[in-house]
């Protein structure tokens, strides 16, 4: 399993039980709980695409990363867990569509009822017209309840009317006419013509004023359509009104819905921003900026824990130990020590000069190595359109020939800088002195030395911090000092610290470091101003004139844009550094040629 950036990659014992997954540190340890678990319900497993043995398992925002033995086990695996899933019951087609259509009906009954509810609330105007509309219907039912009950009445009378008129016919027929005494017939008419035509007057309409009710009816309906017309003039009045908020809305979701993408998406980068994807790689996710970004951040980090490391120092007032009086002795007009303040090395400047003769497997490389820089390093590449000047502060100018090679950068850096108060001797004394390298180096995590081949040769293995998402460095080279001899009484005096990659069988290369080639020299100058009259020479006459050339491969797949801006960043940094740390440590003290 993927544990962190630092760790890496760590056995742990994984168990697949009841849908979970879960990992303990061992097998022996699973008695006292596991350190992790997941429900693999709703779990996304995913191969690798180009390491055969690992696939990563995500819920959510937490995932985790997990190699097997082999490609086989990686596929048992991974079946056994898309079993589980499926047997768990969420996996399922039909488990699928019973949720969405639940959600589907839940939503759509809220639907409905926002919908109604909201349709009521147009506006005061509109809610006036609609309580007249309720108004009209209730007297629009009354009147056709009354006007119905009228012409009930009416086909009640006319039916009674046509039973009564049957019902004298058929008497008229029973009836015969009576003979008079003049032969004529005589017909009771009067009888006949009440019965044929009686006077309807059917009940219950006698009190209802059918004109009046007409007319009333009439003025209903019209005041019904005139507040429907009503009704639709103020809802097209308003039809602007609501498409302007409507395309208020549209924008806004928009516009939320966009916040809500981004914010998923650097969640997601969030939550694997320290997955082994993500980190320095053929096969790296993140891209050029966020690389850089990343860099840049976490050198931002420790500038600022640097930074109150040394205001806490400082806060303290750490003593500073000096050497004791034995160690100085006067020579013609000033004084100066013969003994360097380094623990690991006794010898004086001259035993420095002689131990250049001592033999050792690498003396010839160092050799080679010091004449080399000596004969090229010391040139000046001002004028030289292969060189660039990327940084000049002051005295300080830090110059770059852009060199690469199968896409690794591999380009030269080459500065200059002018200390005042110190000798080429003692910048070179600090700089190669292992006693006190922490006091300056700030980007060192640890370090030894692997073997010692003289008083004046060391061969050193260190490990660099970890910048993320870069691959951590490491260096195994060897680092010598030396005085360069005057070939006049003009030439200033010179002092080197050359340090170069080498190889060594106590120090092999490991999978958790990727490792740097180096080839760094520190060239020193220190150049005297007489003092006026019989004075002793003093700090202020003496000007220490410094060159450093670094050529570092620093293998690895890092962007070339990233390795130059960091460079530019950190050299002129370290340069600084050192020289004031220098300067710091020398002031008060005799001075050391």
């Amino acid at each position: 399993q993927w544990t962190n950036y630092i760790h890496g990659w760590q056995d742990r014992w994984v168990v697949l039980k009841s849908n979970t997954l879960s990992y303990y540190k061992s097998e022996d340890e699973t008695e006292y709980g596991c350190r992790g678990s997941i429900c693999l319900s709703k779990a996304v497993i995913t191969p690798h695409d180009f390491d055969e043995c690992r696939f990563d398992i995500s819920v959510n925002d937490s995932v985790w990363y997990l190699r097997a033995q082999d490609s086989d086990h990686r596929q048992q695996w991974v079946d056994a867990i898309e079993q589980h899933k499926t047997e768990s019951g969420y996996g399922s087609e039909s488990s699928l569509r019973r949720h969405g259509s639940m959600v589907s009906l839940v939503s759509g009954a809220s639907g409905y009822s926002a919908t109604s509810t909201s349709s009521f609330k147009k506006g005061h105007s509109l809610r006036e017209k609609l309580a007249e509309m309720e108004t009209f219907r209730d007297i629009l039912c009354r009147q056709v309840d009354t006007l119905q009950k009228y012409f009930d009445a009416c086909a009640d009378a006319v039916s009674k009317d046509e039973l009564q008129r049957d019902k004298v016919v058929e008497d008229d027929e029973d009836d015969f006419p009576t003979v008079r005494s003049d032969g004529d017939f005589l017909h009771n008419s009067n009888s006949s013509k009440e019965k044929l035509f009686p006077h309807v007057t059917p009940k219950g309409i006698n009190g209802i004023d059918f004109k009046g009710e007409a007319i009333t009816f009439k003025a209903t309906t019209a005041g019904i359509l005139a507040t429907l017309s009503h009704c639709i003039e103020l809802m097209v009045k308003r039809e602007e009104s609501w498409q302007k908020r409507l395309d208020k809305e549209i924008e806004k979701r928009r516009r939320i819905e966009e916040a809500y993408k981004n914010a998923v998406t650097e969640l997601k980068k969030k939550s694997h921003f320290g997955g082994p994807d993500y980190e320095e790689g053929p096969n790296s996710l993140i891209n050029e900026e966020e690389f850089f970004d990343a860099v840049e951040a976490a050198l931002d980090r420790q500038d600022k824990m640097e930074e109150q490391s040394q205001s806490e120092k400082v806060r303290l007032h750490w003593p500073v130990s000096l050497p004791s009086g034995d160690a100085y002795s006067a020579v013609g007009t000033h004084r100066f020590v013969q003994k360097p303040y380094s623990r690991s090395s006794s010898m004086s400047s001259i035993d420095l000069v002689s131990a250049s003769d001592d033999v050792h497997r690498f003396s010839a490389q160092v050799e080679e190595m010091v004449q080399n820089h000596m004969t090229y390093s010391l040139q000046d590449v001002g004028g030289d359109a292969n060189w660039q000047l990327v940084v000049e502060e002051g005295e300080m100018k830090v110059y770059r020939r852009e060199v690469e090679e199968n896409g690794i950068v591999l380009d030269p850096l080459k500065a200059t800088h002018a200390v005042k108060g110190v000798t080429g001797h003692e910048v070179c004394h600090y700089f190669w002195n292992v006693d006190v390298r922490n006091d300056w180096e700030t980007t060192i995590e640890n370090f030894h030395v692997v073997e010692t081949l003289a008083d004046n040769a060391i061969i050193i293995y260190q490990t660099h911090k970890r910048v993320w998402p870069a691959s951590q460095r490491d260096v195994l080279y060897l680092s010598a000092i030396r005085k360069i001899p005057a070939f006049s009484e003009n030439d200033p005096e010179t002092w080197i610290v050359c340090n170069f990659s080498v190889e060594h069988d106590s120090a092999p290369l490991n999978n958790r470091c990727v490792r740097a080639k180096i080839n760094v020299a520190m060239i020193c100058q220190t150049l005297v101003s007489p003092p006026e009259g019989n004075k002793e020479i003093s700090r202020d006459n003496i000007l220490c004139k410094i060159t450093y050339v670094a050529n570092v491969n620093p293998g690895g797949w890092a962007p070339a844009s990233v390795l130059r801006a960091v460079a530019k960043r950190e050299y002129p940094k370290f340069l600084k550094r050192f020289t004031s740390y220098v300067q710091e440590k020398t002031a008060g003290k005799p001075i050391l040629f």
